[in-house]
């Protein structure tokens, strides 16, 4: 029994390590994108954009009222 607790308990290390992984392998490629002004404010804008567009969506299928 104890080594089935042991191996339960490793798993909230394991599923911290690949949502860091998936995060961090996302984000590499767009870090030289930020180096230009231009398209750091494009990438910015995107980013904001697409929060916006996924809370605004999520609000509007529960049924929350508006901002």
């Amino acid at each position: 029994m104890q080594n089935l607790w042991n191996n339960v308990s490793k798993w909230p290390l394991f599923v911290l390590g690949a949502i860091l992984g998936v995060f961090f392998n996302a984000v590499k490629p767009l870090v030289p994108l930020l180096k230009n002004p231009v398209t750091a404010i494009a990438l910015i804008g995107l980013l904001l954009g697409g929060v916006a567009f996924i809370g605004f969506t999520l609000r509007a299928m529960m049924g929350m009222s508006p901002i």
